[in-house]
């Protein structure tokens, strides 16, 4: 947003007409010429907006400002931190919050580059077949981030930033942003519901989150510990 900017009111014609050489007919004395044109250039320049309070306010919404050396929370499981630097490079290229794409990878796939679901969801972030395009390997963990990433941006654009909505839209097509929450299908309100519940969790800078396991959360975690090597 632009800063809104100072300016001066026009001459009135009185003093445009007086022949002193200033606004009010007189001449000011020199220090106080420096402290109006000082307080004009202050006001000219607008509020000034900190590098700080920009990332807290572009992580609220869910997106990223990309700051070098980012990392994501230490509530994800290890599956999950597994691709931690991946996941913060492919969320800063598709200008979102590494913690919300880390959230999407927890309750998606936990980390398994090879899961897959009965309805046809595929890889890390488990998007649909119809979102590749030919070339595509779904199970490459950059390919399979790209479409998803690209996908979790255009749910953020369309939910103004909300990250409960745009996670609705993940799990149930961008479509349902725009409805009532009470018309969305079960599977999808609870998706909305525990994905924000871990974003915030995961944005707080808590040690653990409670929610961060739903039903099936334990057997995705198991399948991409052994997809991956890691130690039981």
């Amino acid at each position: 947003m632009s800063a809104r900017r100072y300016s001066p009111p026009p001459l009135s014609a009185t003093a445009s007409s007086s022949g002193g050489g200033c606004l009010s007919g007189f001449l000011l004395p020199p220090l106080a010429v420096l402290v109006v044109g000082a307080l004009l250039a202050f006001f000219a320049l607008g509020p000034f907006d900190s590098p700080a309070s920009a990332a807290v306010s572009n992580q609220a919404v869910g997106t990223s400002g990309g700051i070098p050396g980012a990392s994501i929370s230490p509530i994800f499981t290890p599956e999950v931190q597994y691709w931690s630097a991946r996941i913060v490079a492919w969320a800063a290229a598709a200008g979102v919050d590494p913690n919300l794409a880390a959230t999407v990878m927890q309750m998606e796939s936990c980390g398994d580059p090879m899961a897959h679901s009965s309805a046809g969801a595929l890889g890390l972030f488990q998007v649909m077949p119809y979102h590749f395009v030919p070339g595509d390997d779904p199970y490459d963990p950059d390919t399979n981030a790209l479409r998803g990433m690209d996908y979790l941006h255009r749910s953020l654009a369309a939910a103004s930033g909300d990250p409960r909505l745009a996670l609705a839209g993940y799990n149930g097509g961008i479509g349902v942003i725009g409805q009532p929450g009470i018309t969305w299908a079960a599977q999808t309100q609870g998706y909305a519901s525990r994905g924000s519940v871990i974003y915030q969790d995961a944005i707080r800078g808590v040690a653990a989150s409670p929610h961060l396991l739903g039903a099936a959360g334990s057997s995705l975690c198991r399948q991409a510990r052994r997809r991956l090597g890691l130690t039981p």
